[in-house]
């Protein structure tokens, strides 16, 4: 079974701003209500160690591979539970340069054998958390354009 979740936000910062926070993984926790810690670097092929608290769930941590970095424009990662084919999450944030700034469209594709009894909370409090943690990158991208501080390590 496969199942999609997508968000879309628009956000009043080019899109090296909202780059710039997407991929500071080491700072997901100074503004990631959702994905509360990351460890690793995104880079294709690196592994990450992912900590996830969606809201009203209990916080569970995943090791996803980078499979996709397209500077300024895609980031996307593949989770797996135990083995492929039980529960598959492709992660993806797609960054599309707009007249005011970026539309970030955030979303994840799910397969496994496993959709089918996880799907309620997926489209609850999974998208919940998606929800919270595109408005906190908006927060944060838009702050550093205000205060002309584009560097992946401020504020």
């Amino acid at each position: 079974m496969r199942h999609e979740l997508r968000t879309e936000i628009e956000i009043d910062a080019p899109p090296e701003a909202v780059w710039d926070v997407l991929t500071d993984l080491e700072h997901y926790a100074d503004w990631n209500p959702f994905i509360v810690s990351v460890e690793g670097r995104a880079v294709v092929g690196e592994r990450l160690t992912n900590r996830m608290q969606p809201p009203g769930g209990k916080a569970v941590t995943f090791k996803p591979t980078v499979t996709v970095v397209e500077d300024e424009s895609v980031f996307e990662w593949l989770g797996r539970l135990l083995i492929p084919g039980v529960f598959d999450g492709r992660h993806r944030f797609e960054l599309h340069p707009t007249s005011n700034g970026t539309r970030v469209v955030h979303g994840e594709n799910f397969s496994g054998i496993l959709v089918r009894v996880l799907r309620k909370s997926l489209d609850t409090k999974t998208v919940q958390g998606f929800a919270l943690m595109d408005a906190a990158l908006k927060g944060r991208a838009e702050a550093r354009v205000a205060n002309n501080c584009l560097s992946p390590v401020a504020n």
